[in-house]
């Protein structure tokens, strides 16, 4: 029996063994090739991609076709399955990979016509102009990898079969980034909702001041009633996206320039870190290109050959989301005689209906009716199960200026890479149309530079376009677009700095400009210090002030209600706890207890006073949207404010009763999520990050494919803006900086940046995780652009030939 029993330990030992060998060399051959000489067809000359400790490649190639097609086979090593799902997710293709619960997701995105509009934008291009020239020897030099080299295991677990990435892909990713910025989708409907069904004196908390005229539209008691159903489904979907698909959302960033003149060396220092949902891989692939001509240290987005962010010896920039508003949702008139036609200026016009179907991986293709209207895509039909509309729940259709404009985002990025000169950056910045973008720009001849890119509608005077808008009527037309001379920008301004938060910019030409804009508190503490005269600015300061984790606005949410919370406050545990949030300064630090209190309470409050009037489906929108960053510092201030009340009882409630609320739901959840002791509440431990891979929500492949968890310091509107939505602890940290960069143009060959996760997206290559703890402290590390130090930091180099 011994022997039997050891026999057959030694077999499965064995066959464990062989196993273990098996896994290993299955993931060591799909591996990026680092070392030695690959033949690549269509190259002209030899391209020496030299690797450094990050993986980053440093590529140099006699001739600029040459060097794009480079960059896009060694792009394609490292984040193919990305670029894959991306493609997928822009295109509404994801169920056809992971199977039912991304249907909602697929339909989402066909409703936009992002591959409609894609197509329309190859249509229109030059193909010999050099951004397209550029683009298509990068996408050859994807496809070269996608047909020879060894295939993702992505695409051997999911089945993915291989094809062809084509401009119409890359243009549809583009569209992608524009939705990333559309706030509307889950804005307009719950403002709308507060407005029509609860009145005025509900909205006043939220900050609509800043619109044009500051004219506030009151719905008559007649006015129709959008779908809400599809509209909070819509918005759901809209939150949910990266949730489910694992693709990063773009949701904010600081950025900013100081001239020479506030520096240490004597030259301009360029600051960025734009703000984007987390992911593994990381959203940014980082890559030295050089060609005769042009040299560039730059950041690159699945799929497109142009750098987003990026810099040389001569001038670089940094980018940070304008959120001006450039979509409107329209309550159409539905014409009572036929169902399939709505009120167009002065008359009835047909809607466009279109058959398509989604694959879904494990279940049947569903069926989906895409409608639109003049005004634009019907958006809520995407989330009915009929398309039978009734006086009281219309279809809500989207102007978009995305799929209003022509939008040479190609061109664009194209010629930012390329802009030494203010007149150039200024010229490739009047090329962005959608999605808005600030583009921040410095340069070693002293100059520094601002402008915000987008294609600004021009609305009926008095339109509100926070609301949704009625389509028989004035306020849903545009008449064009306004001039970029018209857009708010700045040009070496007198006061020697230019920061870029998300906040509401000075209007330079006095153009009022619609926004989905953050608080000005981050804004507010980065021009605080750079405004200082007593600093002048170098890396080390700059580092600090990026991974700032204080601003005000703790305060203005808390000082009104002080009082209250004092009179409500009487246990001697929870008045320690009460005492140490009357001291705290602001700062969101690991051990720091504080910042959990006022968290929870910030929800438990907001909860107690919101809910109750909202119902639960606009309460969630509300959530995740800026309005309610905005409207919390209104809402306590105003003891008054008729949400004090609870809608739900026949009490009428105080503001004092509901602190009180809040205040008791506040300790009893974090005693039973952290423990009975506030000692246990420090902030680290209730706020994480985990980086998560578009697989990684299975528990089973979690472990392997999931980057942490980290405890993290920042939070929500800091500058160190690690943050998640409003919520209940523990927080999951959802976005933050994508990553830090810091030139001084004194010597931007010793430029700092991190990745938050690693270079590769590759399983098990020794770059898939290697910066996230670096990351997470706060550490940086060289940008290598000069060749001395391009050549001694190389680890790898990959010689790339022409086929023959």
């Amino acid at each position: 029996m011994r022997l039997t029993l050891k026999i057959l330990a030694s077999v499965l030992g064995a066959l464990l063994l062989l196993t273990c060998i098996g896994a290993f060399w299955y993931f060591m051959s799909r591996q990026p090739q680092r070392d030695g000489e690959l033949a690549l067809a269509q190259l002209k000359a030899e391209v020496s991609v030299r690797y450094d400790e990050r993986g980053v490649p440093h590529i140099k190639a006699s001739n600029q076709d040459d060097l794009y097609r480079a960059l896009g086979y060694v792009h394609a090593q490292d984040r193919l399955f990305q670029m894959e799902i991306m493609r997928r997710l822009a295109n509404g293709e994801l169920a056809e990979i992971l199977g039912p619960d991304l249907v909602k997701t697929d339909r989402l995105f066909r409703t936009l016509r992002l591959r409609e509009q894609a197509a329309k934008m190859v249509a229109a291009m030059d193909p010999q102009s050099p951004a397209v020239l550029a683009q298509s020897a990068y996408l050859d030099g994807v496809n070269q990898f996608l047909a020879r080299g060894p295939t993702p295991t992505e695409f051997s677990l999911l089945g993915i079969p291989k094809r062809p990435f084509t401009l119409q892909d890359s243009m549809a990713i583009s569209g992608y980034l524009a939705y990333s910025f559309a706030s509307a989708f889950k804005t307009e409907p719950v403002l709308t909702f507060v407005r029509d069904r609860l009145g005025d004196d509900y909205l006043r908390i939220f900050e609509l001041e800043w619109n044009p005229l500051g004219v506030l539209q009151k719905a008559s008691a007649a006015a129709r009633q959008p779908d809400w159903d599809a509209l909070g489904q819509l918005a759901q979907v809209s939150s949910e996206v990266q949730q489910r698909s694992g693709v990063a959302l773009l949701e904010g960033s600081n950025g900013w320039a100081v001239s020479g003149a506030r520096t240490s060396s004597g030259l301009p220092m360029l600051v960025g870190d734009p703000h984007i949902g987390f992911s593994v891989p990381s959203v940014w692939f980082e890559a030295h290109l050089s060609a005769p001509g042009f040299e560039l240290y730059g950041h690159f987005q699945a799929l497109l050959a142009t750098a987003m962010l990026g810099h040389n010896t001569q001038f670089g920039w940094t980018l940070t989301m304008f959120q001006n508003d450039d979509l409107d949702l329209i309550a159409e008139k539905v014409n009572p005689q036929n169902p399939n036609q709505v009120w167009y200026q002065g008359q009835w016009t047909n809607l466009i209906s279109s058959q398509e179907t989604i694959k879904v991986k494990g279940g049947k293709p569903v069926q989906l009716t895409l409608q639109r209207s003049l005004h634009g895509p019907i958006i809520s039909s995407a989330f009915q199960d009929n398309l039978k509309y009734t006086a009281d729940s219309v279809p809500v259709a989207m102007w978009w200026a995305f799929l209003e404009t022509k939008n040479p985002v190609l061109e664009a990025f194209y010629e930012l890479n390329r802009a030494d000169t203010l007149a150039k950056a200024r010229q490739a910045a009047s090329k962005i149309h959608a999605p808005g973008l600030n583009v921040v720009w410095a340069s070693t001849s002293g100059d520094i530079g601002w402008w915000a890119a987008a294609s600004l509608p021009i609305r009926p005077v008095g339109v509100q376009p926070h609301f949704i808008l009625n389509g028989d009527s004035d306020e849903a037309n545009k008449t064009g677009f306004y001039r970029f001379s018209d857009n708010p920008q700045e040009e070496n301004p007198s006061r020697g700095y230019i920061v870029s938060a998300n906040h509401q910019p000075n209007s330079t030409s006095g153009l009022p400009v619609p926004g989905y804009y953050n608080p000005y508190d981050r804004a507010q503490a980065l021009q605080d210090r750079l405004g200082n005269d007593a600093i002048q600015w170098n890396a080390l300061n700059s580092q600090s002030l990026q991974l700032s984790t204080q601003t005000g606005y703790f305060w203005r949410v808390l000082e009104p209600l002080m009082p209250a919370l004092s009179d409500v406050v009487r246990d001697p545990l929870e008045r320690s706890v009460f005492d140490s949030l009357v001291q705290w300064d602001g700062q969101y630090s690991l051990l720091n207890i504080p910042p959990t209190v006022f968290t929870q309470f910030v929800y438990e409050l907001t909860k107690a006073t919101l809910a109750d009037e909202l119902g639960s489906v606009q309460f969630k929108n509300l959530l995740g949207t800026r309005s309610l960053d905005l409207a919390l510092p209104r809402l306590v201030a105003d003891e008054n404010s008729p949400w004090w009340d609870n809608a739900k009882t026949a009490k009428i409630e105080t503001r004092k009763d509901i602190v009180r609320a809040a205040w008791t739901a506040t300790i009893s959840h974090l005693k039973a999520t952290l423990g009975n002791s506030p000692n246990d509440w420090g902030w680290g431990r209730a706020h994480t990050l985990t980086h998560k891979h578009p697989l990684g929500s299975s528990s089973l492949l979690g472990w392997l494919v999931n980057v942490g968890p980290f405890e993290v310091p920042g939070a929500r509107e800091v500058p160190n803006n690690l943050s998640m939505p409003i919520g209940p602890a523990p927080w999951a940290v959802t976005y933050g900086p994508s990553t830090r960069v810091i030139v001084d143009f004194a010597d931007p060959g010793q430029a700092r940046s991190i990745n938050p996760v690693g270079q590769s997206g590759v399983l098990f290559n020794s770059h898939y995780h290697d910066q996230a703890p670096a990351y997470v402290a706060g550490g940086y590390l060289q940008q290598y652009l000069d060749e001395k130090d391009v050549a001694a930091n190389a680890r790898h180099t990959l010689t790339l030939k022409p086929s023959h």
